[in-house]
């Protein structure tokens, strides 16, 4: 807010310098693209090689905006079809995850319900043809543009599968695919409903309605758990619809401030809600971004939910689309947004980047306390922060390597797993054996399986630096025992992290069986930020204590209002 300026003569002066610096700006602009216009030409008329103006240009505009923030960037035409799909989770195809692998592209994961998998697709299929075009060697993009099309057009797709020689045709009908982002919910523990959110669209908050009306009908639940883990977001309509379904009429939701006023806009609860005063426990972890962030921070302000997981992202931005030549957009961050007890919870500042081009996450100590409702204390940057905070078991970094192995091994392994057994046990109760694990161990050494591994680069690093200051000259047997410490032992690691590698095996195997709903069955059956949820929704005096203000602490709502403008005017 600003204080009106009853000088005339001051405020004529602020507007002369105002107009003096936009032209300022302006003649800057002009000035840098006639430089970088000369460039181009001069680059295209006398480079040693012929260059490839389009692929040029398009590294220097990914450049360019990659160091304003990892947010803001250019979507040309031919990627619109992308920008759409995380929109509305709508496309035309047949519904499957595909990727590409030495000798062509095949298909990863078949969406439950959609036309590959009706079809017959299974994950591991090499797409050889798409009608009569021959898809061997082609890129997944472009076999993705063969496979996407007109809803309820046929066309033929011939696959190599596995172990097979003779190559299978399958007639798929395109349709409307439909991504889910409730991915599965049920009824766990007697009467409390489970709702996992992948994604936010503009359906989001329809899909948790239905789920959540469904329970509360069929099985009378007393309490929810909504899971927004590993959900980096969306739009944001689709955040406030769904607080909108939990508490009245009326309530701000966020506030969003932009270098302009008049891009500022505050969003509030428009619709009647489903239900104010059901206990919900919402589950957070790192990688829970954005519009997460948005609906487990204003539940959390509004004291109308109990957080327990991991400190969330901290990303506190919000990006608009604007239009371009050609029909691209650019996709432009032009706010932060205020959760309803005045924090911004961004978490780095891509504004003041260090001498090296990095970007500093602002310490806990550099945080400010801000009061929910209810007079309880949160704190802004740094992502929101659960009330109840579950250690998470720390990944080996083979587990990452086996995951994104370029080679497929584990993929293959599961895939040849599959095809020898026709049915499994229901996603809750199947248990991947030790007996199965030790044919794995096999077949992993047997492909001669390689993995990075940290520390060692670490201690390259290490010796190196001693090397130039001198130090390994007096003494290297510590490197060379520390060395042999840490040397890469493919029996040992599989031995080591044997829990950890099949919980990611039995993981993947469900999935193929059970599709995603079915993945995330499995894998709460282990979970302990899932139970702990359990735990907090069984104890309801817990509960309601958690949302109460602590007895030490009692700020009146004007306090709270003028640390809210305060926040607001410092942050922007």
């Amino acid at each position: 807010m600003y204080a009106q300026d009853n000088n005339n003569a001051s405020g004529t002066k602020a507007r002369t310098a105002g107009a003096a610096k936009s032209d300022n700006n302006r003649f800057e602009v002009s000035k840098q693209l006639d430089i970088f216009n000369a460039l181009i030409k001069e680059v295209e008329m006398f480079y040693v090689d012929t260059v490839d103006i389009k692929k040029t240009i398009r590294r220097g505009v990914d450049a360019m905006l990659k160091g304003l923030d990892p947010y803001t960037e250019y979507i040309p035409e031919d990627e619109m079809e992308q920008l759409k799909f995380l929109t509305t989770g709508e496309y035309g195809g047949i519904g499957a995850y595909i990727r590409f692998r030495e000798g062509g592209t095949v298909i990863t994961e078949p969406f439950e319900g959609m036309p590959a998998a009706e079809a017959g697709l299974k994950a591991g299929d090499l797409i050889v043809a798409v009608d009569t075009v021959d898809a061997v060697g082609l890129s997944s993009d472009k076999v993705s543009e063969l496979l996407k099309g007109v809803p309820n057009t046929k066309m033929t797709v011939k696959v190599q599968r596995p172990g097979e020689k003779k190559v299978r045709n399958f007639e798929v009908v395109r349709k409307q695919v439909i991504v889910n982002q409730v991915v599965h919910y049920g009824v766990y523990d007697g009467n409390t409903g489970y709702i996992y959110l992948k994604s936010f669209t503009d359906k989001s908050a329809q899909e948790i309605k239905t789920a959540f009306e469904e329970m509360k009908k069929d099985h009378r639940i007393g309490s929810l758990i909504l899971d927004l883990r590993d959900n980096g977001g969306g739009i944001l309509e689709g955040a406030v619809q769904i607080v909108n379904l939990f508490v009245p009429k009326g309530k701000e939701v966020l506030t969003m401030k932009g270098r302009e006023s008049q891009w500022d806009r505050t969003y509030r609860t428009y619709n009647e809600p489903i239900d104010t005063v059901m206990p919900i426990v919402l589950l957070i972890n790192g990688s829970s971004a954005s519009a997460s962030e948005i609906v487990s921070g204003a539940l959390q302000d509004m004291d109308r939910a109990v957080l327990v997981g991991q400190r969330s992202f901290g990303k506190g931005l919000v990006q608009s689309t604007r239009d371009l030549p050609y029909d691209g957009k650019l996709k432009v961050t032009t706010n932060k947004y205020y959760i309803p007890s005045g924090r911004c919870i961004q978490q780095l500042d891509y504004s003041h980047r260090n001498p090296d081009g990095s970007v500093a996450v602002i310490p806990d100590s550099l945080t400010s306390v801000f009061y929910t409702e209810n007079s309880r204390p949160v704190r802004d940057g740094g992502g929101i922060r659960p009330d109840f905070e579950i250690e998470e078991d720390k990944m080996p970094t083979m587990i990452y390597y086996l995951y994104a192995d370029k080679d497929y091994i584990l993929f293959d392994y599961v895939t040849n797993w599959v095809s020898r057994h026709k049915t499994i046990s229901p996603a809750e109760d199947f248990v991947y054996t030790d007996e199965d694990y030790e044919s794995f161990k096999k077949h992993i050494i047997e492909k001669n399986f390689e993995y990075d591994r940290q520390s060692g680069k670490a201690l390259d690093a290490l010796k190196e630096v001693a090397a130039f200051e001198g130090f390994t000259g007096e003494d290297s047997t510590l490197f060379i025992a520390l060395e042999e410490k840490l040397k890469p032992n493919l029996e040992r690691d599989l031995e080591r992290y044997k829990k950890d590698i099949k919980a990611l095996i039995s993981s993947e195997i469900v999935k193929r069986y059970y599709y995603q709903r079915g993945e995330i069955k499995h894998n709460l059956r282990d979970d302990n930020t899932f139970q702990k949820a359990l735990d907090v929704l069984k104890d309801r005096d817990l509960y309601h204590k958690t949302l109460k203000p602590s007895t030490e602490l009692q700020v009146t709502p004007e306090e709270k209002m003028a640390l809210y403008k305060s926040a607001v005017k410092e942050n922007v």
